[in-house]
């Protein structure tokens, strides 16, 4: 083995998820549920990442930063032969394009990717608002998510696995799209009188998704309560009791995040509500049965304004 192959071979699980950008418990989780785990021993015995192992996990990030979920991106890492070791990456782009959707891109959207890309890297910041507001008034929230917001993030977040650099770019742009999209508002007669609540799992810190849903269906009539990261169980289930939503859409982007058991302690309500969650991050075999997942940006706008209409 040469030395470059050397220093790849016998990573921990610490040094991997550094490399990567991932918690520790994220690959734990992969692991265990996936076998995507490391296949080596060190001199002592202990489980090492070998760099066929790395290279099988990048696999596995760069599928679920285009969208699929965590156990259809196993499969296609573990089918896939094994490559060059993962380069170091930060979590920031993998774990900031969530609901990646399947709306037609747009005409003149590689032109604003470019022109957001290039307004991000040089932190300017007016450029980036105006960009987006631009692509917001001619496109809609659902194909300026698809065609401009994902790509932009996605293409910050390789830059970052390349060169380890990209930090602040992905904070500031995460700030510019925040404010943007938190723009977007219901018109002054909404669909709904019942109004959806939009919350992160437990411990999930990851929203822009959360507010992208929320403008698009601002921009489809409907009226929605966005209650950000970290929502604890007992405080969803008061702001069900509060608010008598039509329907509830909990976000999970992580693998830590993701495990549903808690779900089934929501409380029912009269007229009943529709639970809603989306994310790469919920076990999926483990879901409630009356519980709806949904994949993508537009699946979401089409199950939270659904027939039954809303209430």
């Amino acid at each position: 083995m040469d030395g470059s192959a050397g220093r790849e071979a016998g990573l921990g699980v610490g040094a991997v998820a550094q490399r990567l950008g991932v918690a520790a418990s994220t690959l734990r989780t992969w692991d265990r549920r996936y076998g995507i785990g490391p296949s080596g021993r060190s001199p002592g015995g202990h489980r090492r990442y070998t760099p066929a192992d790395l290279a099988r996990l990048a696999t596995m990030q760069r599928q679920i930063l285009a969208g699929a979920p965590p156990g259809e991106a196993a499969r296609v890492a573990l089918d896939e032969p094994p490559g060059e070791p993962a380069p170091r990456a930060h979590g920031a782009g993998g774990r900031r394009v969530p609901l990646a959707g399947t709306s037609a891109t747009p005409d003149g959207t590689g032109a604003a990717v470019r022109g957001l890309a290039r307004a991000a890297m040089a932190l300017d910041q007016p450029a980036m608002v105006e960009t987006v507001r631009d692509a917001l008034r001619r496109d809609g929230v659902v194909a300026t998510w698809d065609g401009l917001i994902v790509p932009v993030l996605t293409g910050v977040g390789r830059k970052y696995m390349a060169t380890g650099e990209c930090v602040e770019v992905e904070h500031l742009l995460s700030t510019v799209l925040l404010g943007c999209l938190a723009e977007v508002t219901a018109p002054a007669r909404s669909l709904n009188v019942r109004p959806v609540l939009l919350a992160c799992a437990p411990e999930e810190q990851h929203c822009l998704p959360v507010y992208a849903l929320a403008a698009a269906l601002a921009e489809a009539g409907a009226t929605a309560r966005i209650l950000g990261a970290r929502v604890p169980p007992r405080a969803l289930a008061a702001a069900i009791r509060r608010a008598g939503p039509n329907a509830v859409f909990v976000w999970s982007q992580t693998a830590e995040t993701g495990e549903p058991g808690w779900l089934d302690g929501l409380p029912p309500s009269r007229p009943p509500y529709r639970l809603v969650v989306g994310g790469p991050g919920w076990a999926r075999d483990r879901l409630p049965g009356s519980v709806v997942l949904i994949g993508t940006l537009p699946e979401a706008v089409a199950e939270l304004t659904s027939t039954p209409p809303l209430a």
